[in-house]
């Protein structure tokens, strides 16, 4: 009898610890997404056209997005890299601003704009498999600010912006800026 109920206890003890590990999982996750909410922009440049962005270059950016805003100025935007270039697709989930979704090439040219409604998701597909840059803004926003399929993003400012977020340029076959 003793001996169950010191088993009993060495249960309820490990639970215990169980619980203890899985709150302090959960506060990690949670610092780690606070991280997210200090958004860091800058100033992007797209032919003539400058563009407050969000420079998005990790997962867990990439896989929030612009979820649970409610709004946006004209000219600020999030801006997504990845490290290969590729078909891409991107959805409306918990996405409440409709927006325009611009494909850029990886020689860094606006090949595509695409319009997406608020929580739409069957997903915008890109036409060209080469897309490396994406750049989400409000909807019109890229005819309103003059900003045209064909126009450039500057690699070499791209690079930089990668670095002062704590990524590798090369990572992305990109100049390594000087510092």
């Amino acid at each position: 009898m003793n001996g169950l109920r010191f088993s009993g206890k060495i249960i309820l003890f490990l639970c215990m610890l169980q619980g203890i590990w899985s709150c302090k999982e959960r506060t990690l996750d949670k610092s780690n997404d606070n991280n997210l909410e200090e958004r860091q922009t800058f100033n992007l440049k797209i032919g003539k056209v400058v563009v407050q962005s969000e420079f998005v270059i990790y997962e867990k950016e990439r896989n929030k997005g612009l979820m649970f805003r409610d709004s946006m100025e004209l000219n600020e935007g999030m801006f997504f890299v990845f490290e290969k270039p590729s078909r891409q697709t991107f959805w409306m989930k918990n996405t409440r601003i409709p927006l325009d979704i611009g494909y850029f090439s990886s020689s860094g040219q606006l090949l595509e704009v695409h319009g997406a409604q608020p929580f739409d998701l069957s997903g915008i597909h890109s036409l060209s498999k080469d897309i490396k840059f994406v750049l989400e803004l409000n909807l019109g926003a890229f005819r309103k600010l003059g900003i045209r399929i064909g126009d450039y993003l500057d690699l070499k400012q791209v690079a930089e912006f990668i670095s002062k977020r704590g990524g590798n340029p090369a990572n992305y076959k990109l100049p390594t800026p000087y510092r």
